[in-house]
């Protein structure tokens, strides 16, 4: 896969050519962390099938406790429900928060040996290669892995992403009728000011490295002139789409959106050709001190499965044999989605910061509680 170096190196004039003097990989260590483990192999693939880890999982005491990335408490009600229903005697508990609040709760608890998931499925992918510096993940290979694309698993099984999420922006259909913008680009045109919601990017890594590519495609200019069109920021990558579908505004940025919507979705989420949008593997990992580690596997495998990655909301399987639906490319075939510039932009913690800081300056500092609430340090013990 090409590894764009051009789209990430940023524009060299005023505030860009500062933003880009930090170097990757510059992530502090907490003070806890365990000496760095020698790699290890995981081994072949898992031969078990869903039955038979289900009976392994039922017989090592029936539960899971799941810390998973997102925006509000009942955002992954689907996967629980999903889950359930195939394995009605696992007691699941699915604990949704802000990535960026998860992997600190988790390093807090193994700091203060209180650990309390299983299974930890974050959008900080940067923790996922110190976690396993650290030696805190359980290197293993659920059935399916050699087909999983190489972009979206680790080598030796730390970790395995089991979704891909996009975002970009989108539009009510309706609302913008035949002037649709075809591109980020148009989004500054006078005409949409007032009607554009937008998470805060300095909120959000995803959102961030979103913004980032705009930064760098259309000029500070640009951004500047976004700034200028009233957009109502607000927490949460849920929050653009919620505004759009409540009628409230006609655009969103910084949200998640798919290729397939139903026929009768009332928005577009806006993919063009030569203009970035941006997509990652939402990564998944069993910690080797997890209670329920045989619970866990379970829910890997699961998740794995082809049956699990045909149901993919927006399209995209982290598989190469599940085809997407027609008119759908895989998601590594879109040079848009710099699928493989949001990892090495994750591992520069110095330049997250330099770009967070920046688009403050632009945009107003982050206001509003966290969407998915405050859930303290040791929620679904």
């Amino acid at each position: 896969m090409s590894t764009f170096p051009s789209r990430r190196r940023l524009l060299s004039v005023g505030a860009g050519a500062a933003l880009g003097a930090g170097a990757f990989g510059a992530s502090a260590v907490p003070a806890s962390a365990s000496p760095a483990a020698p790699q290890r192999s995981a081994g072949p693939e898992e031969t078990r099938t869903l039955d038979e880890l289900y009976r392994a999982a039922l017989a090592e005491g029936g539960k899971l406790v799941v810390y998973a990335g997102g925006d509000t408490p009942t955002q992954q009600d689907g996967t629980k429900a999903a889950f359930k229903a195939r394995f009605p005697d696992i007691d699941l508990t699915l604990i949704v928060d802000y990535s960026k609040y998860h992997d600190v709760r988790v390093d807090n608890q193994f700091a203060t040996d209180t650990l309390v998931p299983d299974v930890v499925q974050l959008q900080t992918l940067q923790d996922f290669v110190r976690w396993k510096q650290q030696g805190r993940l359980l290197h293993y290979r659920p059935a399916g892995f050699s087909k999983v694309h190489d972009a979206f698993k680790d080598p030796q099984g730390a970790w395995v992403a089991d979704g891909v999420i996009a975002f970009g922006s989108l539009y009510d259909t309706a609302a913008v009728g035949s002037d649709a913008p075809r591109s980020p680009l148009d989004l500054t045109d006078p005409k949409w000011k007032g009607r554009i919601a937008s998470s805060y990017p300095h909120d959000d890594d995803a959102v961030l490295y979103l913004y980032s590519l705009y930064a760098q495609k259309y000029g500070w200019q640009w951004i500047a002139e976004l700034a200028a069109q009233d957009v109502r920021f607000a927490r949460g990558s849920n929050s653009p789409s919620q505004a759009v579908l409540a009628g409230q505004k006609a655009i969103g940025i910084g949200t998640s959106g798919s290729m397939v919507p139903s026929s009768s979705s009332p928005t577009k989420f806006v993919i063009a050709e030569g203009h970035p949008f941006m997509a990652w593997g939402q990564r998944l990992a069993v910690l080797k001190q997890a209670k329920n580690s045989t619970a866990a596997k379970l829910f890997l495998n699961w998740q794995l499965s082809t049956e699990s990655q045909k149901r993919a909301f927006n399209g995209w399987s982290v598989r190469t044999d599940v085809a997407p639906p027609a008119g759908v490319k895989p998601i590594w075939e879109y040079p848009d989605a710099h699928v493989d510039g949001f990892p090495r932009f994750m591992a520069d913690r110095a330049g997250v910061e330099r770009w967070k800081q920046t688009f403050a300056l632009y945009f107003g500092e982050v206001k509003g509680d966290p969407t998915p609430g405050w859930l303290g340090l040791h929620p679904g013990a």
